[in-house]
């Protein structure tokens, strides 16, 4: 339905990051960058968006340019809440957060 959904609506960024997100939640990694990147590409200044992002560079052993989205994704002021995971994964590593929340997607 999603995939349908990009495909009616190309240019909304929130769409394509629902697409990208499902992929990383299904841990299909590689196939979330593309997307999560044009996702990015359209609403650059969203911080969820680039927290996202930053998630599946990690993922994909990007982890340099992870930090990097992480740290825009601060500057975009994103939620207290938001912030403070945010912090949390430039603190410790997605890895170690994730391990704390029990798994990919379970707390986001």
């Amino acid at each position: 339905m999603i995939e349908r959904a990009v495909a009616a609506r190309p240019d909304s960024g929130y769409i394509v990051d629902s697409l990208a997100w499902v992929y990383y939640r299904l841990g299909r990694f590689d196939e979330a960058v593309e997307p999560m990147e044009r996702a990015a590409e359209l609403l650059p200044t969203d911080p969820i968006i680039n927290d996202h992002l930053g998630d599946v560079y990690w993922m994909v052993g990007r982890k340099r340019e992870a930090r990097f989205q992480w740290q825009r994704a601060l500057s975009l002021d994103p939620a207290e809440e938001d912030a403070e995971r945010i912090r949390l994964k430039l603190d410790i590593g997605l890895d170690s957060v994730l391990e704390q929340e029990g798994g990919v997607g379970e707390s986001q």
